[in-house]
C-alpha cells in the first residue's frame, strides 16, 4: 500500500515538472511586452484583480547570421516591427 502510494507520488511528480518545462511564457522577444495587473470593474463599480495578457505568436523567423530558421515569441506589435526591418 505504501510502495502503491509513494510510486503515484513519483509518477505525479514526473507529469508537473513536465508541465513546468512545456508551459509557454507570455513576454515577447522584440519588444519586452509581458503581463500586467489590474481591475476588473463590475456594473456595480466592485473591483477584482485581473492579468492583461499580450497578443503573443510563435513565429519562425530566417536568421540572417547563420541561414537558420529560429521560433520566437513574439506580440503583435512585435510582428509589425520583424516587418519593417525585414523592407
Amino acid at each position: 500500500m505504501v510502495l502503491a502510494f509513494l510510486y503515484f507520488l513519483s509518477t505525479i511528480q514526473g507529469h508537473l515538472n513536465e508541465l513546468k518545462r512545456n508551459d509557454m511564457s507570455n513576454v515577447c522577444q522584440i519588444t519586452g511586452k509581458r503581463p500586467s495587473a489590474g481591475n476588473m470593474v463590475s456594473h456595480s463599480n466592485r473591483k477584482t484583480k485581473r492579468r492583461f495578457l499580450p497578443n503573443i505568436f510563435k513565429k519562425k523567423v530566417l536568421n540572417p547570421e547563420n541561414g537558420k530558421w529560429e521560433t520566437m515569441k513574439v506580440s503583435a506589435h512585435g510582428l509589425r516591427i520583424l516587418k519593417k526591418r525585414m523592407k
